[in-house]
């Protein structure tokens, strides 16, 4: 299915879940003092939930401790013209369950960030969107295969 012009291919939930599996980073979007604020993680998804780990007592750990986020992933290729962009919306929360904290540890879920955060928050989406982006009229087969990096720019995103 094509919206927004023969550019735009709209993906389904799980198309949008194994695009977000192929990139190591994306942005997480919450509120800070009113205001909207945004911060590039890395991220691991479980159980179709968005795992970031962090410093329990950062900013980002106290702004989505239960409120409701949006997260952004992306792959682009501007010598192309191609990429795709996937953003999930729903709550936050902390998480706090020990064993949950155990197999989280296990994942392979480091932090880019110095020390070793232990905290972990996870988002579940209540709406996930995702599409392709291409220049003209290439096929979709034009986009990279998940799970291939490029350097230079990484990740943006909307799936029906």
């Amino acid at each position: 299915m094509y919206s927004d012009g023969a550019a735009l291919q709209q993906l389904p939930r799980d198309e949008c879940l194994r695009l977000m599996a192929s990139v190591p980073v994306g942005r997480v979007i919450y509120t800070q003092r009113a205001l909207p604020a945004v911060e590039l993680v890395n991220f691991a998804l479980d159980q179709g939930d968005i795992v970031l780990r962090t410093d329990r007592g950062g900013k980002l750990a106290a702004a989505a401790r239960g409120a409701v986020v949006a997260f952004e992933a992306d792959w682009l290729d501007p010598g192309q013209q191609a990429g795709w962009s996937v953003t999930a919306i729903g709550p936050s929360r902390e998480v706090t369950d020990p064993a949950e904290i155990g197999r989280l540890q296990e994942i392979g879920l480091g932090s880019w960030a110095p020390g070793a955060p232990e905290h972990f928050i996870r988002i579940s989406p209540v709406m996930l969107t995702g599409r392709y982006l291409r220049a003209g009229d290439r096929p979709p087969a034009d986009r990279p295969p998940a799970g291939q990096q490029q350097a230079g720019r990484q990740p943006a995103g909307s799936c029906a």
